[in-house]
């Protein structure tokens, strides 16, 4: 209560000695002191601050550390599964070529089999042209050196043929425009 607030009670109230009047203001002055909450001194308003950040800090830490290991588990499985498409696109290939040997062991004419053989091989180069895969056409062509692998150089048969692929010990390939395998050639000299 305030001292205007006390002077207006006082004139409406019967007149009471100082000394109840002192009594009055210093209850009032209690309650209100009491009615206050103790302000916290500098220093604990700190250590709260820096237990706070501590706090977020190491929530933070750890939402981290969880990121880092699920994408380090998602990569793990997308690397696992990376060849899938091709592996599944195989399989029926697979599954000609059991049947081939299967019926190779009761055959006794062989260009019914090499026909079989064949079907196979040609279903098997259109499964992995369509997943990119090219062969690389290297006889005749000039020899270089960021395409083929010389295996050895022959004497060329023609003038025209020096420096020029003659023959093809293992076919090169490219996927998608990249050399994946170096065809491995005899150059002529």
């Amino acid at each position: 209560m305030k001292f205007n607030d006390m002077l207006k009670k006082k004139k409406t109230d019967a007149p009471e000695t100082t000394e109840a009047i002192n009594d009055t203001i210093d209850n009032e002055s209690e309650s209100a002191l009491a009615d206050v909450p103790a302000e916290k001194s500098g220093e604990d308003l700190l250590k709260e601050e820096l237990s706070l950040a501590n706090d977020k800090y190491l929530r933070l830490y750890a939402e981290f550390d969880n990121f880092r290991r699920r994408t380090i588990k998602e990569r793990e499985d997308a690397r696992k599964m990376e060849g899938k498409d091709l592996i599944t696109s195989l399989l029926p290939v697979l599954d000609d070529f059991e049947r081939a040997l299967k019926a190779t062991e009761n055959a006794t004419d062989v260009a019914p089999v090499r026909e079989g053989v064949m079907l196979i091989q040609n279903k098997l180069k259109n499964t992995l042209t369509q997943k990119g895969l090219q062969p690389m056409e290297s006889i005749g062509q000039p020899f270089d050196a960021d395409l083929h692998e010389a295996i050895t150089n022959i004497p060329a048969p023609a003038d025209d043929l020096k420096g020029k692929v003659i023959d093809e010990m293992e076919k090169g390939y490219y996927l998608n425009d990249k050399v994946i395998r170096f065809a491995k050639v005899i150059v002529g000299a």
